[in-house]
């Protein structure tokens, strides 16, 4: 049974050191190099100008289901607003993979 809990142990560390460096790297190589931070502040901003519409487009009904799972409206809304924001990025990478192969067909 020890074996068992060394190897979660060491999956916990190994996961802790895979999520430092997810975190650290790219804050490394954003200050090396600051022209990619702006693009990348610029998607981050464009998500969130989506996130707002896709809430202000969602419901907050709730059904008598999730009464009883202890959602509330407002949970309702945010999950709505999940979802719809869901569907607008999923078209949107579908248009760009499209318009990616037609435009590499083209040339």
């Amino acid at each position: 049974m020890e074996s068992v809990d060394i190897g979660i142990y060491l999956s916990y560390i190994f996961l802790g050191v895979a999520l430092l460096a997810a975190v650290v790297l790219p804050l490394i190589n954003a200050l090396k190099h600051p022209a990619g931070l702006v693009k990348s502040l610029v998607g981050v901003g464009a998500l969130v100008v989506l996130f707002i519409v896709a809430y202000s487009l969602s419901g907050s009904e709730v059904s008598s289901k999730a009464i009883a799972m202890g959602v509330d409206g407002s949970g309702s809304k945010m999950i709505g607003a999940g979802l719809i924001l869901f569907y607008f990025v999923l078209v949107a990478a579908a248009v760009g993979i499209v318009f990616s192969e037609i435009s590499k067909a083209l040339k």
